[in-house]
This record gives structure tokens, C-alpha cells and sequence, in this order.
């Protein structure tokens, strides 16, 4: 009798169990499909509008105060000189950061607060580095509002997300790999450069693509530092003055006529493909070094 009791109460708590599992499995499928619906909508929405004003006049053109006249030529290119100072610039700051913090650094209270600092910047709003930028680059060094200040202050924007991705990407080689280097004679130095980077680099490629790819999409400190919205020539120096697509689009968004919203639609467009491009180019080279190592 004692045997049936506890039977029951074993299949019962299963039960209980299988149920809460049942629902919670339900709750979550439908948050992502909440999800998936929203960005569905919503590439819907901005396709339809750019459908009829994508072409390659959009891509040629400067901006104008007619929407059928309107590109976004001059915000595709200034986007690319910011990737030409911002991508460096982060990757070896970076990447020379992560390697110090991790393999020449001694663990002690001072790295402690550095590690926490770092991961504690990753978080602060982009509008605060983008003050910092106006107080330093712009005004202090005289820079004005051109490529390389807004360069410098995106590149500290995305500078803490690169530290950590290639910390963590560093931290992932095993260590057999190292001491296996070091009984072969290699230097520290030597350790670093040909057995741990090669290994580490899926990591920290794909850290710092995505980290990026969302320096190419702000906007917030480029108000700050005042970057025009409206810019009809391209610049030819990273001292010039320029403008970038998330600008462009932000300018066009604001206008009262209706059409400039179906051409902020298609910069959108734009701005999504050099995106998926970008991300492409990570995931290509991510996979290339993973079969190598």
C-alpha cells in the first residue's frame, strides 16, 4: 500500500514537471515568435517604402532638397572613411590590450580594477563618449568635425567590446597548446604571435566585426560632435569635414514631405546590406581560421 502511495506521488511530481516544462517551452517559443513577427513587419514596411526609390541614381546621388533627386552617396562614402580610421585604430588598441591583460599582466588588484573598468565601459551610453570626443578630439586637439575626431571617438566607443571578445577568445586557447610551445624553445613572444592569435582570431573577429558593425550604425555621438546631416561634395582627407548614412537617414526621417520618408526607407536598405556584408566577411574568415586550427 505504502509502494502504490509513494507511486502516485512520483508520477504526479512528474507530471507537475512535465507540465511547467510544457509551459515555459510555450512562453519562450512565443517570445521568439513575437520577435520574429516585429522584424518581419518591420523589413516589410521599410522594403515596400524602397521598393520604387532604390536604384542606382540613390547610390550616385548627393542629397537634395527634392526627394527624387536624393542619395546617399555622400553618407555611403563618409561611412566608409570612418571603417578606414575606426577599424585600426580599435583593432590594435584592442587586441594589443586583451594580450597584455592576459598573458603579461600579473593578477593583482590593479588589473582587477583595469578588468572591471573595461567591462564597466562597454555599458555606458554612446552619447557619453561622444561628449568625450567633443571635449578632447574636437576642441582640445583642434581636430574640428572631421574624419579622424569622429574616427578616434568611435573608436573608443567600441574599443571596450573588442577588449573583452578577444579577451575571451584569448582565454579560450588551451594551454596545452602554450606549454607545448614553450618546450619547443619559442619565446613568449613567439608563443603569442604564432600559437595563440592564429587560434584566437575566429574570436576575436567576430567580437570585433559586430562591435563594428555598431559603430557604423550610431549615431548619438555624431550629434554630439556635430557632424552635418546635409553634405553635397565627398570629403578627400580624413581631416575634411563629412557626413555618414545613419545622419543621412536621421536628416530625411525629419523632413515634413511624405516621399523623404520612402528615401529614408531606401537609405535604410543601404545601410542594412553593407551591415550583412560586413557580418558576411566575419563569418567567411571566422570559418576559414576554425578548419586551419
Amino acid at each position: 500500500m505504502e509502494k502504490l502511495i509513494d507511486k502516485q506521488r512520483v508520477v504526479q511530481y512528474m507530471d507537475g514537471r512535465l507540465l511547467r516544462n510544457n509551459v515555459l517551452k510555450f512562453l519562450f517559443f512565443l517570445a521568439t515568435l513575437f520577435g520574429l513577427i516585429v522584424l518581419v513587419v518591420l523589413l516589410y514596411r521599410i522594403f515596400t517604402q524602397a521598393i520604387g526609390w532604390l536604384n542606382v541614381d540613390f547610390l550616385n546621388n548627393f542629397p537634395s532638397r527634392r526627394p527624387e533627386n536624393a542619395g546617399i552617396k555622400a553618407g555611403l562614402v563618409g561611412s566608409l572613411w570612418l571603417m578606414v580610421i575606426v577599424a585600426p585604430v580599435s583593432l590594435i588598441l584592442g587586441v594589443g590590450t586583451a594580450i597584455y591583460l592576459e598573458e603579461y599582466a600579473k593578477k593583482s588588484r590593479f588589473t582587477d580594477f583595469i578588468q572591471t573598468n573595461i567591462s564597466n565601459l562597454a555599458g555606458v551610453p554612446s552619447i557619453v563618449f561622444g561628449l568625450l570626443g567633443l571635449t578632447i578630439f574636437v576642441r582640445e586637439l583642434n581636430l574640428g568635425r572631421s574624419i579622424l575626431a569622429a574616427g578616434l571617438t568611435m573608436s573608443l566607443l567600441v574599443l571596450p567590446v573588442i577588449v573583452v571578445a578577444a579577451q575571451e577568445a584569448i582565454r579560450a586557447v588551451p594551454n596545452q597548446l602554450r606549454e607545448a610551445s614553450y618546450g619547443m624553445g619559442a619565446t613568449k613572444w613567439q608563443t603569442i604571435y604564432r600559437i595563440v592569435l592564429p587560434a584566437a582570431i575566429p574570436g576575436i573577429l567576430t567580437g570585433s566585426i559586430l562591435a563594428l558593425s555598431r559603430a557604423i550604425g550610431e549615431t548619438a555621438p555624431l550629434v554630439v560632435l556635430g557632424i552635418p546631416t546635409f553634405l553635397a561634395y565627398l570629403p578627400q582627407g580624413i581631416l575634411d569635414t563629412f557626413t555618414v548614412m545613419p545622419m543621412q537617414i536621421y536628416n530625411w526621417t525629419s523632413r515634413p514631405q511624405a516621399d523623404f520618408q520612402n528615401v529614408a526607407a531606401a537609405g535604410i536598405v543601404v545601410l542594412l546590406v553593407v551591415l550583412i556584408f560586413m557580418n558576411s566577411i566575419a563569418i567567411f574568415i571566422r570559418n576559414k581560421f576554425q578548419k586551419r586550427y
